[in-house]
């Protein structure tokens, strides 16, 4: 019993001694790193390039170059591109074509005219029960405001008083003079600078 006691401990030890080494090895490993161990790159064998050598006489003369060009582009005004959706195409002028009028029936144009005298009619109605609602509104609101001036003149004056928060606006009579006769306004000054574009 005391011996396969010992024979299992030791598989256990060795067992771990291995797992041991392994994870050793594999720490102190280039392509492994651990989670705590600082990043490095992997050593290449690689040489720097070499950087070519600028004359600063020559990139001084790429500068003044650049300059002068982008003072060139300052002078010129922008070319305005023209809206091609603005322009009406050639064939939209053409007024060799003609549409005709469709030709309809008796029947169609007395229905169309019968249709026209209701609708008319209707809108009359229509208009006619508007003007009578305001009417009454207005000769009720008549008769409140006189019912409210024989009650008490101070509360007449502060409902017919116009309110400023609701609208405000203010006004002070026209400043306008009266026109100067035989006066020529000027145009004023102004540059054409629309461009012409040939087809």
């Amino acid at each position: 019993m005391a011996g396969i006691v010992c024979r299992t401990l030791s598989r256990v030890v060795s067992s771990q001694t291995s797992c041991c080494s392994h994870v050793v090895s594999v720490r102190h490993s280039h392509w492994f790193t651990s989670i705590l161990s600082p990043k490095t790159s992997v050593p290449l064998r690689a040489e720097p390039k070499k950087k070519k050598k600028i004359d600063p006489r020559r990139e001084q003369m790429m500068k003044e170059r650049l300059k002068k060009k982008l003072k060139k582009l300052e002078r010129v005004p922008p070319e305005l591109i023209p809206i091609e959706d603005f322009i009406t195409s050639a064939k939209c002028f053409d007024e060799t074509r003609v549409r005709e009028v469709p030709k309809l029936s008796f029947e169609e144009t007395e229905r169309r005219a019968l249709l026209l005298k209701h609708w008319s009619r209707y809108k009359f109605s229509q208009h006619q029960a508007e003007m009578a609602e305001i009417k009454e509104a207005l000769e009720a609101q008549r008769q409140a405001l006189d019912e409210l001036k024989i009650e008490s003149e101070d509360l007449y004056k502060a409902a017919i008083a116009p309110d400023t928060d609701l609208f405000p606006f203010q006004h002070q009579g026209p400043c306008y003079t009266p026109p100067i006769p035989n006066y020529e306004a000027p145009d004023g000054k102004y540059n054409d600078i629309t461009r012409v574009y040939t087809q």
